[in-house]
Parts: structure tokens; C-alpha cells; sequence
């Protein structure tokens, strides 16, 4: 058994929890639970803010944890990150006021900025030779400039909208950041062995993204022509049909191109295309 911390509510907490049920993973939801049990695979789940996992992992309080890389690379403590999950996106901006003229990063020296994310601020800022005047701020980062309280803000932007509404722009992008999953010291090697079936799990529910399986009739003849449109994931699948001169070919192909692919197969005599849903990619 181990123990995966994971946020306890909000966004990144139902894409957890998603990612979980995708990898056969049931998880019984209720907000009043601390800790709840997976009933098919050996997990426990422990449900803590964002900022309080890195802590939880690296006392060992939790074996692993889903959370933001940027609350990593905030709390400076001793986890690893073992696998990029994929969702949870976005990105750390410095925002100003949309009035005022940007003309670099020297904007900021000496300047007043509100952050949640003052060790990555410092960080940036040290690298760059600028030396501004860093405030922390637990929440409600975006209305600092409005209040008088700051010149500029440093924070999380998903879309930007935020930002617009309260007068604003993304004026430099410092890092970007997604849902990562962290492990502490060493496990002991029952944990390890679940860990990687855990993350064996989530590769498989990663590679099916944005993916379909095509299946179709084609003439032997026009074969190579086929498989060059369709390469596969290692190459396609051919079966030979009753109906002589014909195969039944199958490959995985890329949702982005499958219209372009279709168009392709057609003008060299495919016939009866079949798209299929991929779930699960396993190699």
C-alpha cells in the first residue's frame, strides 16, 4: 500500500482524480474525508492544499504526490519529480498595469511586486541582475496594483482573464508548469514496484490522448501506398480478406490528422473506414 497526496479541492483535484479513474483507479470521493482508499489498487489517498503536499512528501507523511510543479520549485524541498502528468497547465507571469510602458526587465528594478511565489521570484530576478522589491501575498494577488499595494504582480495565468479584468497585462512569462508527481527518499521496494505500475498506469492513459484507430479495406495493390500515409506506431497492422486482392488494414493515427489521412486513403481506394476511440496504449 502507499500514499498519494493529491489537492483537496478545485481544478486540480478533479483532474487527479480523473486521471485515476482512467488508469482503472476508483477513488471514493467525499470533501469531509482526510484520507480515503482505492478498493482496486493498492492506494490510499490523503487530501491536503497544494502547498502542504511538497512538505507532506519529503517527511514522508505521503510516498508520492500529484501537484503543480510550481509549488515544487516554491517550496525548495527535497522530492523528485518522477513523472510529468499533462494537465493542470499554466504559466508564472510578471503583470502590469496595462497603462504603463514596458520596455524590458529593468521595468521592475526598484519596484514594488506582489507574488504568492517569492523564492521563484528571487531566483528569476537574481539570474537577471534586477533588483526589485518583492511582497508576499497569501491570495487576491491580482488586485494588489489597484489598491495601492503593489506596481506589478507576479502569479499564476491560465487564460489571461484574470488579469484583463482587473486591468493588467502579461508583460514576461518566467516559468511554465503543469501537474507533476513527486516522490520523497527512498521507498522501501514494495512501494517502489507499485509506483511504477502507478505511473505504468498513467503512461498508458497519456499515449491514448488525442488519438484514434482506423481500420479500413484497401486494395494489395495500393498496400505500400497505404502504409506510407499510415505509418502506425511501429507499422500497420495487415490481414488478408476473403474477398481476393483486398487486406484489412489497422493503424493508430494522430486525431489532428485523421481527416487529411481519410482524404489520402480514399484517393487510393479505401474502402469501409472505421474510427474507433483509443482508450489505453500499452507497449
Amino acid at each position: 500500500m502507499i500514499r498519494l497526496a493529491i489537492q483537496a479541492k478545485g481544478r486540480l483535484n478533479e483532474e487527479s482524480v480523473e486521471m485515476l479513474a482512467e488508469a482503472g483507479i476508483s477513488v471514493e470521493q467525499s470533501k469531509r474525508k482526510l484520507l480515503s482508499r482505492s478498493e482496486d489498487f493498492p492506494l490510499e489517498i490523503l487530501y491536503l492544499r497544494d502547498d502542504d503536499i511538497p512538505q507532506a512528501v519529503s517527511m514522508g507523511v505521503a510516498d508520492i504526490g500529484i501537484v503543480g510543479l510550481n509549488e515544487v520549485l516554491e517550496n525548495e524541498l527535497e522530492v523528485e519529480v518522477i513523472h510529468k502528468l499533462g494537465f493542470g497547465k499554466c504559466r508564472l507571469s510578471l503583470a502590469i498595469p496595462k497603462g504603463d510602458e514596458y520596455t524590458g526587465l529593468e521595468y521592475f528594478n526598484s519596484k514594488r511586486i506582489a507574488t504568492s511565489y517569492p523564492v521563484i521570484l528571487k531566483r528569476y530576478f537574481e539570474q537577471k541582475g534586477i533588483v526589485p522589491e518583492i511582497h508576499k501575498i497569501a491570495g487576491s494577488v491580482e488586485i494588489a496594483p489597484t489598491v495601492g499595494m503593489a506596481d506589478a504582480i507576479f502569479d499564476i495565468v491560465s487564460t489571461g482573464g484574470t488579469l484583463i479584468s482587473n486591468g493588467l497585462r502579461e508583460v514576461e512569462r518566467v516559468i511554465s508548469s503543469e501537474a507533476v508527481l513527486i516522490s520523497g527518499k527512498a521507498l522501501e521496494e514494495d512501494k517502489l514496484l507499485i509506483v511504477r505500475q502507478l505511473i505504468s498506469r498513467f503512461e498508458a492513459v497519456e499515449r491514448s490522448k488525442g488519438k484514434k484507430y482506423m481500420l479500413m479495406n484497401i486494395p494489395e495493390n495500393r498496400l505500400k501506398e497505404a502504409t506510407s500515409i499510415l505509418p502506425g506506431v511501429k507499422s500497420p497492422t495487415v490481414l488478408p480478406l476473403a474477398q481476393s486482392g483486398w487486406c484489412s488494414l489497422h493503424a493508430v493515427v494522430s486525431e489532428n490528422d485523421l481527416w487529411s489521412k481519410i482524404e489520402q486513403l480514399k484517393l487510393i481506394g479505401a474502402e469501409d473506414i472505421l474510427v474507433l476511440s483509443l482508450e489505453k496504449m500499452i507497449p
